[in-house]
């Protein structure tokens, strides 16, 4: 079980790293159409700033293990936070990455829970989530 929360762990960081690349390069528009129009910032400011910490997320990821849990929890955070992009993308039906339906766009968003507990899950963070839930 141990192997294939590490294996988890680097596939996750992997495409962390991959994603936030894309986000500097060549889906860098695709990005900015998921940006919340209610968010102050210049949408490339922030597709540039969230694909430099998902880079920086996913090295940690690969690299990091003595502080696998820590990340893992941070990760699981950074999820959450880019969530409402996906919400605003099904909310005003912004065709993105290939996401040109309703229903693609709302499937999309039950794909955002996973991330977030393979996160937690490859990471072993679920055991600090637990032990503040007991606090």
């Amino acid at each position: 079980m141990q192997y294939l929360r590490r294996l988890g762990q680097v596939i996750l960081g992997i495409a962390l790293t991959y994603a936030g690349t894309t986000h500097l390069t060549s889906n860098r528009q695709e990005f900015q159409a998921q940006v919340p129009s209610w968010l102050p910032l210049d949408p490339d400011f922030v597709v540039i700033a969230s694909g430099i910490v998902e880079i920086i997320l996913g090295l940690a990821l690969l690299t990091l293990w003595r502080y696998r849990n820590q990340v893992g929890l941070i990760v699981a955070i950074f999820f959450i936070l880019i969530f409402p992009g996906n919400i605003n993308q099904y909310l005003n039906g912004i065709d993105a990455f290939g996401l040109d339906t309703d229903q693609a766009r709302l499937t999309r968003l039950f794909f955002q829970p996973v991330l977030v507990a393979w996160a937690l899950w490859s990471t072993g963070a679920w055991q600090i989530v637990k032990s503040y839930r007991k606090s």
